[in-house]
């Protein structure tokens, strides 16, 4: 606690305020970019403006906090669809989801050969095991993101799923150039939210470099992605996690939770509340066409 003490101690008001207000826009740009990622996946769907693509994140955001796995962020954003194209729309989520969970995994894989070379000191032959493994990992993730119609032909042949091909196929209509797009969304928003991290973490532990301090929240992110959780009670599990990754290049564990804690209030509570706001307007909404 006096360690942290003197951290704070050391830092200005104006530094913290502006500190603070850069998070709360990149968390707005992290949420637009999403936005846009959504609206752009559902073009083929059913048209839709970019504000009521804005509403229906926001509105997921509120209903993913409180299941698991955020699962019900799906039901959030595809009330905003008419009902028909509900069901689709979960497919054409899960192909947003897809792409997001390829960067995040890619770099993640990148970001745990780097972290077990810098601070595992494995034997050689294990650690070029690791790398060829990681490697394989990628270049799999990849493959398939970017020929995503083979996962459709592998679901399409599972007797008891033939019966859903209707709704897996809306996944193998993007096409390539659609695919890309979306992961360019995907990958701007995997740094934007990086970012936010190392601007709150630099505040407080200025002391670990720029390079350092990325490489270690990608492999935070990734082993985060592995983990079932619970988003309102999510906090404690990404507090140890990082605590126990930023242990390696600092003692300041207090810091790091606080660090985490503050990022999981601006970028998915504060959201959360926003978007109850959407939930209460879909009473008012016919949505039956």
């Amino acid at each position: 606690m006096h360690k942290f003490e003197t951290l704070v101690a050391n830092i200005t008001y104006n530094k913290v305020v502006i500190t603070m207000v850069c998070v709360v826009l990149l968390m707005i740009i992290n949420w637009v970019l999403e936005s846009l990622k959504w609206w752009h996946l559902t073009r083929q769907l059913a048209p839709m403006s970019v504000w009521r693509a804005i509403e229906s994140v926001f509105c997921g955001l509120t209903w993913a906090v409180f299941t698991p796995n955020r699962i019900g962020e799906y039901g959030g954003r595809v009330m905003f669809l008419p009902n028909r194209k509900r069901i689709h729309g979960v497919f054409a989520m899960a192909v947003g989801s897809f792409g997001q969970n390829v960067i995040t995994n890619v770099l993640g894989a990148a970001a745990v050969v780097w972290f077990l070379f810098s601070f595992m000191h494995l034997n050689d032959w294990l650690m070029l095991g690791i790398t060829v493994v990681a490697a394989v990992f990628m270049a799999i993730m990849l493959t398939f993101y970017f020929n995503i119609q083979w996962m459709v032909s592998l679901l399409n042949r599972i007797k008891f799923l033939k019966k859903y091909h209707r709704f897996f196929d809306i996944m193998g209509n993007y096409k390539t150039a659609e695919l890309l797009s979306i992961m360019w969304f995907c990958l701007a928003r995997f740094f934007v939210f990086t970012f936010q991290y190392y601007l709150i973490i630099h505040l407080l532990i200025p002391q670990i470099p720029l390079l350092e301090m990325s490489l270690l929240m990608f492999v935070f992110f990734f082993i985060q992605s592995a983990i079932p959780s619970l988003d309102v009670l999510d906090i404690g599990v990404r507090s140890i996690t990082a605590d126990k990754l930023f242990s390696y290049v600092t003692d300041q564990h207090i810091a790091v939770v606080v660090s985490i804690s503050l990022i999981y209030i601006i970028n998915l509570i504060i959201p959360a509340i926003l978007g109850s706001v959407f939930v209460f307007k879909l009473k008012f909404f016919d949505r039956t066409a």
